[in-house]
């Protein structure tokens, strides 16, 4: 019998922002759509949608990471460069 165990992986295709909820729509067998509408309808119970998202894109590992990869080390260079592409999008907005 060859059983092969799912891993639950960030999406690299189609990511919006990190990929988690094309991860867990992948590992779940839905669209990812369901997994964003899910995180939008938790953020007005006390913001945990954002903090349940930061939280996952944290431990998850993308799906095309090696093995020795340090996940943390990785999601956090990811949101690094998020931070500053918003920040300098938000700079051009003001020097128009």
């Amino acid at each position: 019998m060859n059983t092969q165990t799912q891993r639950l992986l960030r999406a690299r295709a189609g990511r919006m922002v990190a990929g988690v909820a094309g991860g867990l729509a992948n590992y779940f067998g839905i669209d990812p759509i369901f997994v964003r509408l899910g995180f939008a309808i938790l953020i007005f119970f006390n913001g945990i949608g954002v903090v349940l998202y930061i939280v996952l894109w944290l431990l998850m590992p993308n799906e095309d990471a090696a093995p020795t990869d340090n996940n943390l080390d990785v999601a956090v260079g990811e949101m690094r460069a998020i931070i500053e592409r918003i920040i300098g999008d938000i700079q051009d907005i003001f020097r128009r």
